[in-house]
């Protein structure tokens, strides 16, 4: 979990030229951040240099943070930004989730076993295949979602973000983060539907 007030007295030691500080900080985030740049880059490889080069941009750029927003939502900016960069010059389209990729995470797996853990009681096989055929359905309605609702919906469900560290990170009113996630449950909901037999009206 994000503890904003011991990394902002990290990122004071940084600033005061304590390099070890700025070790502390990579080392707490790295994981989240790989997988953040996971959801957005097809290519495994390229994960932990693109990984690599956010906290490198970081570094750098951290005497201008002023502590407006929390640092790892500053962190999640840098991240993405870098992310769609290296897309960009690679030519490749950004990809916000890609669910066929197995590990990463802070142990917890991917996002469709996550899925699969936590509607599965493992009751019976029956049980165990309808839940894995839920979290296939969940992630193909990620994945279709547009970029703005995908993030959002990311942040919100998987990263345990706020609306108010989303509107921040995502750089709109918190308004916006709401209307984003409500439709981004909708859609998700509308693809469960035959799958659950739930009621028009009804989210996930």
């Amino acid at each position: 979990m994000n503890d904003p007030q011991a990394d902002a007295l990290l990122v004071e030691r940084v600033k005061r030229g304590d390099q070890r500080a700025f070790e502390m900080l990579v080392v707490k985030y790295q994981r989240r951040i790989e997988r953040l740049i996971g959801r957005m880059v097809r290519d495994v490889d390229l994960v932990a240099d693109i990984a690599q080069e956010t906290f490198i941009r970081a570094y750098r750029a951290l005497p201008q943070f002023r502590g407006e927003s929390a640092f790892y939502t500053w962190l999640y900016r840098i991240a993405v930004n870098t992310a769609k960069k290296a897309l960009v010059d690679l030519k490749r389209d950004p990809l916000l989730l890609e669910s066929a990729r197995g590990g990463g995470g802070d142990g917890d797996g991917d996002e469709t076993s996550r899925v699969e853990n936590e509607l599965s009681d493992g009751a019976t096989p029956e049980s165990e295949l309808a839940s894995r055929q839920v979290a296939r359905a969940v992630n193909a309605a990620i994945e279709a979602l547009s970029d703005d609702l995908r993030q959002a919906i990311l942040l919100r469900e998987i990263e345990g973000m706020s609306y108010e560290e989303i509107a921040d990170a995502m750089n709109c009113p918190i308004g916006t983060v709401r209307s984003r996630i409500f439709r981004a449950r909708e859609a998700i909901a509308e693809r469960l539907r035959p799958l659950l037999d739930t009621r028009e009206g009804t989210r996930w």
